[in-house]
């Protein structure tokens, strides 16, 4: 469900806009959605911790099921994002829980290839999810977007009640750490926020929002060094590995969602291509995505993790750098090629990281240290995707600047196969140019992530396996 989401709703997103009227408010579709996530998953996390896995997975998929029903019965764009909102609160324990209760069933030899296992269903998504929502569209209505969720939510419900075993925690004497919690969101909340107005209207907003996450998180460590029982133990912070390898899964998460978000607009935009062939163009990554994930698990056994970080960062430096010299005229094929050693790359990245901060917190704090991971990534997507928004931007309206018979509508309807056809045929070469330059700088800004990844990773000077000497 959560790996189809994105892409399904992305390709219903043009027909729900016309049956809705509100492509002033498209964006909070997407943003609130990924803001109630971020907000949720540490506190799932925790809550897991202390009371245990099945009944909080069991809540959220309660609450993403109650979500997609209610998007789909949504007739306004203020309703539909308000039940988005809803989702996306349920979409915050599913990934993480997957997660955590694979570490709990799993000795860590066998984790990563079961995460590599679990990660096909993203490349499953990759295939099927332009396929479908294509299909919906035109065929059905795009209320079936959201309630495909119903069925596959309730059989996952109803699988996880029967059939996933786990021993009762006793949690009577221990108090849920309401302050932190709700110190959290206000950190939280401002940054996703702040992250989501970068480039749009005035300077002041974004930078108030972080001035407030920035009070807010010191309130948070004050809070947090009292408390019993706290929300996000702050002793995790040190140990050195747990950090790095967190802010590992925070930038290449950031270049993954540059990769994969903007692709599909070169094949559209610069080779006119049409939107399912641009989806396709990254789905190589996704399916070798899983190989990666397996080569994880065996390396793992016999590399410490910063060193496995090395040979990742290496395939995804390769097809970054693969990305900056690739002109207007390269192929189809030749983002095929990348986005397939991306995949590797990404497969061996995230894998790693997420086995690595599970590993090395104590059992208690597994749920809390999975949620931290899966919530950093978000914010690196988060982060990543302003600023490629603002980038892109910057660079079309400069190129419409400079060109009096091209405007920066124009180069909107360029990026659609269906309307680019409505251009005038001698200014193409030229918008495509400007299209062009606009994503080189969007990789350009990604490749400086695996970058700072690198030096980052440098900073952890033990070679110690996770598995012991």
């Amino acid at each position: 469900m959560t790996a189809i989401e994105g892409t399904i709703v992305s390709t219903a997103m043009p027909t729900i806009i016309g049956s809705l009227h509100g492509v002033s408010l498209m964006n909070w579709v997407f943003s609130i959605y990924l803001l109630m996530t971020a907000v949720a998953t540490p506190i799932y996390g925790k809550l897991s911790d202390i009371v245990g896995r099945k009944p909080i997975f069991i809540l959220g998929l309660v609450l993403f099921v109650i979500g997609s029903t209610l998007c789909s019965m949504s007739n306004s764009m203020f309703t539909l994002i308000l039940a988005r909102a809803v989702q996306g609160i349920g979409s915050g324990a599913i990934q993480p829980l997957t997660f955590t209760i694979i570490a709990d069933i799993y000795p860590l030899e066998k984790r990563a290839r079961i995460l590599g296992l679990n990660g096909s269903s993203w490349g499953i998504a990759a295939v099927i999810a332009p396929l479908l929502g294509g299909f919906i569209v035109e065929k059905l209505s795009w209320h079936w977007v959201f309630l495909i969720n119903l069925p596959v939510g309730l059989i996952t419900i109803s699988l996880i009640w029967l059939f996933f075993k786990e021993e009762k925690r006793e949690h009577d004497k221990i108090k849920i750490d309401y302050s932190g919690t709700i110190l959290l969101v206000a950190v939280l909340l401002p940054l996703m926020l702040a992250l989501q107005n970068i480039g749009v209207g005035s300077a002041l907003v974004p930078l108030g929002l972080t001035l407030i996450s920035i009070i807010a998180v010191i309130l948070f460590i004050i809070v947090e060094k009292r408390v019993a029982d706290p929300i996000l133990p702050l002793n995790l912070f040190k140990n050195k590995t747990f950090v790095i390898q967190n802010v590992i899964a925070l930038l290449v998460s950031g270049f993954l969602i540059g990769f994969e978000a903007y692709i599909p607009t070169w094949m559209q935009g610069i080779l006119g291509l049409s939107p399912s062939m641009g989806g396709f163009a990254v789905t190589p990554s996704s399916i070798v995505w899983i190989f990666g994930s397996f080569w994880a698990g065996h390396l793992i056994k016999k590399m410490a993790p910063n060193r496995i970080i090395y040979i990742s960062l290496f395939f995804l430096l390769i097809s970054g750098g693969a990305l900056i010299l690739a002109t207007s005229t390269s192929p189809f094929v030749y983002f095929c090629a990348l986005a397939a050693v991306a995949g590797l790359g990404f497969g061996l990245t995230i894998t790693t990281t997420t086995v690595t901060a599970q590993t090395v917190v104590p059992s208690e704090n597994v749920g809390v240290a999975t949620s931290f991971n899966t919530l950093l990534r978000t914010i690196g997507q988060s982060m990543m995707v302003s600023i490629c928004g603002v980038v892109l931007n910057t660079a079309l309206a400069k190129g419409a600047a400079e060109n009096k018979k091209i405007t920066v509508d124009m180069m909107n309807q360029l990026i659609d196969p269906q309307t680019a056809s409505q251009l005038p045929v001698e200014l193409l070469p030229k918008m495509r140019q400007i299209l062009f330059s606009g994503l080189h700088n969007i990789y350009v800004a990604s490749i400086i992530l695996l970058i700072i990844a690198v030096a980052i990773n440098a900073l952890e000077i033990r070679n110690k396996r996770i598995l012991g000497e």
